[in-house]
This record gives C-alpha cells, sequence and structure tokens, in this order.
C-alpha cells in the first residue's frame, strides 16, 4: 500500500515514514501542499495522513483540492484538536481524523480500517445497483447516479449512504451507523455524522432523502 505523508515537520515525518516501513508500507512525503497535489497524481497513493498546518496553505484546503479528482481516503493527523477542525475537515473530505501525538499501533489501525472501508474487494460489492426513484447507489463501482447524473461522494460519505439504503426507511440508530461505518475504531464526535449527513444532502439536492429521527438517528427514502 502506497501512503502519501504530507507534513512540514521532518522530525514528525521521519517517525511516521520508520513505523509505516516496518508495517511493510511504501510512503512518499512532501512538505507543502502544492507538492502533496502535484504528488497525487506522480505518486499515486492508496492513502494520505495530511498535517493542516502546512507552510503554504491550510490543510483543510488541500483536502478539497484533492477530493476535486481523487476518492483516495484522506486522514488528517493534527496538533488541532478542536471540534471545529474535525468537523471542517471531514465536511472537505477528509474520511478520518488523528490528533497528535499518537501512537505507531494506532495510526496504522486507522490507514487499515479506512482502507477496507474504502470498500476495494469487499464481497458485497457485487451486489447489483440499486434504484430509488431514480436515484442509483452502485456498490460494485462506487457510483451514485440521481436523474441519470452522477453525484461525487467521498468514500466515507459512499459508505455512509449505502449503509443507510441497505435498508431504505428503517431508522438506524446513531451508535449502529458510526459503529458499522467508522469501525470500532473511531472515537470521534458525532458531529463527524452530522457532517457527512448534511454534505450528502447538499449533493442529492433535498434534504428529504435522509431524515433526522429525534433522539434516535436517522433514516433514508425518496422525498415525500
Amino acid at each position: 500500500m502506497r501512503v502519501l505523508v504530507i507534513e512540514d515537520d521532518n522530525a514528525v515525518a521521519a517517525g511516521v515514514i520508520d513505523g509505516l516501513a516496518d508495517a511493510n508500507f511504501e510512503t512518499a512525503h512532501v512538505q507543502t501542499g502544492a507538492a502533496a497535489i502535484v504528488a497525487m497524481t506522480e505518486f499515486m497513493p492508496d492513502i494520505v495522513l495530511l498535517d493542516l498546518g502546512l507552510p503554504d496553505m491550510d490543510g483543510t484546503d488541500v483536502c478539497r483540492t484533492i477530493r476535486l479528482t481523487s476518492a483516495t481516503p484522506i486522514i488528517v493527523v493534527s496538533a488541532r484538536d478542536e471540534e471545529i477542525d474535525r468537523v471542517l475537515a471531514l465536511e472537505m473530505g477528509a474520511d478520518d481524523y488523528l490528533v497528535k501525538p499518537f501512537g505507531m499501533r494506532e495510526l496504522i489501525a486507522r490507514i487499515r480500517a479506512v482502507s477496507r472501508r474504502s470498500g476495494a474487494g469487499d464481497p458485497a460489492d457485487k451486489a447489483p445497483p440499486s434504484d430509488f426513484a431514480g436515484l442509483t447507489i452502485d456498490s460494485r463501482t462506487r457510483r451514485v447516479s440521481l436523474g441519470g447524473g452522477e453525484i461525487y461522494l467521498t468514500p466515507k460519505e459512499f459508505d455512509l449512504l449505502a449503509y443507510l439504503a441497505s435498508d431504505a426507511g428503517a431508522v438506524f440508530k446513531r451508535s449502529d451507523i458510526l459503529h458499522e461505518v467508522w469501525d470500532t475504531n473511531w472515537y470521534g464526535t458525532t458531529k463527524t455524522l452530522d457532517a457527512h449527513i448534511a454534505a450528502i444532502r447538499k449533493k442529492l439536492g433535498d434534504p428529504g432523502w435522509i431524515v433526522s429521527v429525534r433522539g434516535i438517528g436517522f433514516r433514508f427514502g425518496p422525498p415525500e
């Protein structure tokens, strides 16, 4: 697996790269946002580790730029531990958020969990596309279209939508969604879920596709 490390602190990057090498990951390291965007096409990473405090641009802007052309999973690795930083990074397309300092075992567990959740090689992905009043969800190709036009979702947004659509009309508890979509390795705030729901609703063009059920969770189905 190829991991792109976007980190301006050479000492931090060196420790991460050594730990990833011990776990048999291939790595590339860049120190700026501009170099990261170039590396996305030259190195072709399977996963991105992104620091937010870069010298030339904020990491959230890097994340948003990558998301314009790539669905590669992104894990933000940052010293910023405020809830607003987590929510903003996730809204910009990040798949997970890890606060510095951290242990290499946790980082590697997060990498493997996010990679697993990206759906590569999952037998469930061979299921035929599901159609809901013109909204088509294809787990095999991980594509979503509405009225014939494709809608771009981040890997985590797709996982969340597919999970809710697996039993249309049913109410899913917040705790169950976080466990199934974010894996048991996720320890973040539930605001993460709200940010992803908001992003999906915006992309689908109608909040009625995912209805909030107060005190419980969310229900998916065609808007009334």
